[in-house]
């Protein structure tokens, strides 16, 4: 058996399974064709594609392995175990569907012609033996294909069987039959999850249902641009799960999310930050534009329920830094690296563990909170206020204990917050700064030079705390980890704010570990120590190249 015929036949197992269907393992084998990959394994192409999972891939692997084994076969490689060289052999082998013919283009106009399309039998083989069928041997109880627990019919019931080097195979399909109670020998139905990075895209999909699939892809942001396809963010890196789009299919799908008033203000501006509901799937951080070749959208997706430290694979020693009832904590870190979900986890924890009023302040409002032991209210900028600043404003006025910023953007809403803090309020508040050092830094940096030596008092006296944060891939490609950084101010830190010597900052954190606090090239360490990131990951993200070198 040739490496064409050992892939093809992963490829039926994955049809046979519901895992992809005759389109997706078509693409699959074009694209790897196209890359030059065809000394990949296709197992190894459709995860690293991700069109499968490991875990899927290894059951698929296992299961063409336990099937091939019946027939006599153990790899692609591997010769049949009994040859009947008396057989006759048909004048003509049958025409191999991968040999001239290219893969079917999935995004053609027309049906594209599919490779697993049975080859018509000519009058010389009928009635001919051929070895080996890729059906269980007449002793044996056929293959049972079954998935959820119950038999579902053959998809694969009208195509041909591929041949075996130069001896046409029968033709005869499989059949799928039930495995009586207590039939040895049969593998278990293959419990295997979907296509991770296929939303099921096609010319009447709604944006809705493109949205229910991404969020239950678990993806974390969902791309519609002109004259590209649709993208998904899935651990950190854009997949394709569409053909190219048009302009005017762009517009079909993300105006009708919209109502009358942000469509409006869309054609006004040329752009509109807003945020899409969907009962029972969650919320969607949106950003819609219009840029060259017309108008795009970038969906964040938001759970339905707020997260908690464990599931964002937090410590729960860091809760400590909300103990405060004064002050400000920042979280930071780069575009896409969880700051928000960790701010909303903390607030959740507020909520559970003490009775305050908490004000949030956010563009678009993400999380929704119900209040619990606190009384939690939410204002999202342009609905339900002006500005951040505006708000911030009214919130001194509102007898709030807590106050979370969705974004210290600007001069005036760093000014207000640091103002709440030090007028008995405790603020949260996320900033784009990659380090804890830089975090203050740009806090006062945004002052004027005239205004300085005050803000330093006041920044080293409120600071409570500052988390920066990165999500590093993990080492098994199996999502993403944190990985910290954790400022706690001491006398030792405000003293070296007040006296503008923040560059010493690291090394003081470097001798604060009691108190809790770790730098990020630590954390990094320690990821890599356990196993869970790789050094060269690692070394993409440490501040100090030489320890991870």
């Amino acid at each position: 058996m040739d490496a064409k015929e050992y892939d093809l036949i992963l490829g039926r197992l994955a049809i046979h399974f519901n895992v992809l269907d005759k389109n997706q393992v078509a693409s699959a084998l074009k694209y790897r064709k196209m890359a030059g990959l065809e000394n990949t394994s296709f197992g190894e192409y459709l995860e690293s594609e991700s069109f499968i999972d490991p875990a899927t891939r290894q059951k698929l692997e296992k299961a063409r392995t336990n099937y091939l084994a019946k027939q006599g076969l153990t790899s692609h490689s591997t010769e049949p175990e009994a040859a009947v060289p008396s057989q006759p052999v048909p004048p003509e082998p049958a025409p191999d569907p991968f040999a001239s013919e290219p893969a079917p283009d999935p995004f053609a106009s027309e049906p594209a012609p599919d490779p697993f399309a049975p080859e018509p039998v000519s009058e010389s083989t009928v009635g001919t033996t051929s070895e080996p069928e890729l059906r269980a041997a007449p002793d044996e109880p056929p293959l049972d294909i079954s998935v959820a627990d119950h038999t579902v019919e053959d998809p694969l019931a009208d195509v041909a069987e591929p041949t075996m080097g130069s001896v046409e195979a029968d033709p005869t399909p499989i059949e799928p039959v039930s495995v009586e109670p207590g039939a040895p020998e049969e593998p278990e139905p293959l419990a295997v999850q979907p296509a991770t990075s296929k939303i099921g895209y096609h010319e009447a999909s709604q944006l809705d249902e493109l949205l229910t699939a991404a969020a239950n892809l678990r993806a974390s942001d969902l791309h519609i641009h002109c004259n590209a396809p649709i993208k998904l963010r899935l651990h950190g890196r854009l997949k394709d799960v569409s053909p190219v789009l048009s302009p005017d299919r762009t517009r079909e799908l993300i105006l009708p999310i919209l109502d009358e008033q942000q469509q409006q203000l869309l054609e006004e501006h040329q752009q509109l930050d807003f945020a899409h509901s969907l009962e029972g799937v969650g919320r969607f951080r949106s950003n819609a534009y219009e840029q060259q070749n017309g108008l795009d959208a970038v969906f964040r997706i938001i759970p339905r329920e707020p997260p908690s430290l464990s599931e964002l694979g937090l410590p729960e020693a860091l809760s400590r830094v909300v103990e405060y009832h004064q002050g400000i904590v920042l979280f930071t870190g780069p575009a896409g690296c969880g700051k928000s979900s960790t701010m909303a986890a903390m607030v959740k924890l507020i909520n559970h563990d003490r009775p305050d009023h908490i004000i949030t302040v956010e563009d678009p409002i993400e999380y929704i909170h119900s209040s619990e032991l606190c009384l939690v209210n939410q204002r999202e900028v342009g609905p339900h206020t002006e500005s951040f600043a505006r708000a911030l404003r009214a919130a001194l006025r509102e007898d709030p204990d807590i106050i979370a910023i969705g974004e210290l953007r600007d001069l005036e809403t760093i000014s207000l917050a640091l103002t709440a803090a030090e007028t008995g309020h405790l603020v949260l508040g996320t900033l784009h700064t990659s380090s804890a050092m830089r975090t203050i830094n740009r806090l006062l940096g945004v002052f004027p030079p005239d205004q300085q030596n005050q803000i330093r008092t006041m920044v080293s006296e409120s600071l409570r705390a500052v988390v920066s944060q990165r999500l590093v891939p993990r080492a098994d490609g199996d999502g993403r980890v944190p990985a910290l950084e954790v400022l706690i101010n001491n006398h030792a830190i405000g003293n070296l704010i007040r006296e503008n010597k923040t560059f010493q900052i690291p090394s003081q954190m470097q001798t604060g570990a009691k108190l809790g606090m770790t730098v990020l090239d630590n954390s990094l360490a320690d990821l890599v120590q356990q196993g869970l990131i790789s050094k060269e990951e690692a070394l993409k993200n440490a501040e100090d190249k030489k320890r991870f070198a």
